[in-house]
């Protein structure tokens, strides 16, 4: 029956089948398990076109729970205005559920209510109802709106029929987007007579009917952006007259009075200025700019609260750590007290420690005092040691050259050794060459034979004399070696000495300079050190070799 009923006021066609099909599962029908909303929202929501009565669907819904809501105690208003109030608790309440109407939204109504009723608004009632309803709840439900305005709260003094006319009034505007009625006369098209009309604007059309009852509808005149309205001069015996210009026909309307005229002048006007920027109504409009309103304060709140959790977190960890900082002191405040006395302990000690540094300088100074009197003498005897010194020096002096001369020695003994050095050396070199002719011609034919043996006993004489002077010049070698150990030993004993006055002098303080013998010629290198003979000598004794060579061969 339900379905049936909602399909015959949405103007969906009704598919029984389809409902046996949704539920033939389970023998106990819409408490089935699958549930009933699941039907509803396929195949009769969602077939739903938008060219129903929405008053007439409303009033089925209502039909559906207003028995066991609507609360049983007496109230100031009729059971067709708590209807009223219900389908206005509809379009105002928030889009989610459980359905309710924010403070915001209630005063609001109740305010186009009491303009209605044409009394005063009481804010500071309203003020006082809101600060209480905020401490319990976040709005009202349908029923407890019913319950308020029915209640006579905000309407005192007002009768029921004054109530009921200004929830009538709200009802049209709100609901069924009435922005204007009332009677007014109206020129015919054919017969050109004026008949009283009750006119209705709405947001895309004008309605005319005989009464104010809406049995009786006389007809529309469209709204469009083309659309214009405009003031009358008073003409035949009409007065208050205007305008109305649409595409196809012009309608003369003479208003009550003035005022009346320049009302429904100034409505029409901006119905049709709504039309051309495609806006929606007035109080549609309204209520999302105040809905968005409530969705930024919201968001602003939510963000102040966040920022104020951020803050409060902060705080509470700054408060931990001006505890950490707290205790910190407290133990410093604790170690500088400790501090403090050792430093005034170690005050005394010092001073004690300083007491007897001060009797020890003083005796210090007594010592030295002593000292002085001691250096005086042993100045004396200082200068007496300097005499000795420079007798000393004259001594130091002939030891220096007695190493001069030594070294000079040791150079020519050097020199000797190098060139026997050098002689033996080429003597190898000539050696090792008579070696390898002598084994090439061992090679030749036998027919030389004869003739290289002759020559090989030539050069066997020959190398057994290279091989005597070779042998000489070993022995000189030998020799010139004894000789430089001897004058090896003299240079050391001149070093002895000289070391021996240099100690003499270093503990004398130093007052005399040794004077060491240096070099003076260039010296030549050998494979043993510096040569111990100088290029002249060197000279002398390749001559005399190369002499003696020319002898032997």
């Amino acid at each position: 029956v339900l379905s049936h009923n909602l399909c015959t006021v949405l103007n969906v066609p009704h598919d029984p089948v389809a409902l046996e099909e949704h539920f033939r599962d389970d023998d106990e029908g819409p408490v089935s398990n699958q549930g009933y909303m699941p039907y509803l929202n396929k195949f009769i929501l969602e077939k739903v076109q938008g060219n129903f009565d929405k008053v007439e669907f409303n009033r089925m819904c209502w039909t559906l729970c207003a028995k066991k809501n609507l609360s049983k105690s007496p109230l100031l208003i009729s059971d067709e205005d708590a209807f009223k109030v219900w389908v206005i608790f509809n379009f105002l309440s928030e889009d989610k559920y459980p359905l309710i109407i924010v403070p915001e939204e209630i005063e609001y109504l109740l305010k186009k209510l009491t303009e209605a009723m044409g009394v005063g608004w009481q804010q500071e009632q309203f003020d006082h109802y809101k600060i209480a309803l905020n401490t319990s709840r976040e709005g009202l439900s349908a029923w407890e709106l019913i319950d308020l305005v029915g209640s006579g709260q905000f309407s005192k003094g007002m009768d029921r029929q004054t109530v009921s006319m200004a929830i009538n009034e709200v009802f049209n505007e709100l609901i069924l987007d009435v922005l204007k009625q009332g009677y007014m006369l109206k020129k015919g098209h054919k017969r050109k007579n004026w008949m009283e009309r009750w006119f209705v604007l709405k947001p895309n059309i004008i309605s005319y009917y005989v009464s104010e009852d809406l049995k009786d509808k006389k007809g529309d005149i469209i709204l469009d952006g083309n659309c214009c309205v405009e003031a009358l001069p008073d003409k035949d015996g009409k007065k208050c007259l205007f305008l109305i210009k649409c595409l196809d026909k012009s309608f003369e309307i003479s208003a009550s009075d003035k005022k009346k005229k320049q009302e429904w002048i100034q409505a029409i006007q901006t119905t049709v200025n709504l039309l051309k920027a495609g806006s929606p109504p007035p109080h549609k409009e309204a209520r999302q700019k105040r809905k968005e309103l409530r969705q930024k304060l919201l968001a602003e709140q939510e963000e102040l609260e966040r920022q104020m959790k951020e803050l409060q977190t902060a705080n509470e960890n700054k408060q931990r750590e001006l505890e950490t900082v707290r205790k910190q002191l407290e133990a410093a405040a604790a170690r500088a007290a400790e501090e403090e006395k050792k430093r005034l302990q170690t005050q005394v000690e010092l001073q004690d420690r300083f007491s007897l540094e001060l009797e020890r300088e003083k005796m210090v100074r007594q010592k030295m005092e002593e000292q002085v009197a001691q250096k005086s003498s042993e100045l004396e005897q200082y200068l007496q040691r300097v005499r000795e010194l420079e007798e000393m020096y004259k001594q130091l002096q002939e030891a220096l050259e007695d190493e001069r001369q030594a070294r000079q020695d040791e150079e020519t003994v050097r020199k000797l050794q190098a060139r026997l050095l050098e002689e033996e050396s080429a003597k190898r070199a000539e050696l090792e060459k008579w070696h390898l002719q002598q084994q090439q011609t061992i090679q030749m034919t036998e027919a030389e034979k004869q003739e290289l043996e002759n020559q090989r006993m030539i050069k066997e004489q020959a190398l057994q004399v290279a091989m005597q002077q070779l042998e000489q010049l070993e022995l000189e070698r030998k020799e010139a070696l004894e000789q430089y150990e001897e004058v090896k030993k003299k240079l050391e004993t001149a070093a002895n000495n000289t070391k021996s006055w240099k100690d003499k002098v270093a503990h004398h303080e130093g007052l005399i300079r040794l004077i060491e013998p240096g070099s003076k010629n260039p010296h030549l290198i050998t494979n043993w050190g510096p040569a111990a003979f100088t290029e002249a000598e060197l000279e002398q004794r390749q001559r005399s070799w190369k002499g003696k060579k020319a002898t032997s061969e």
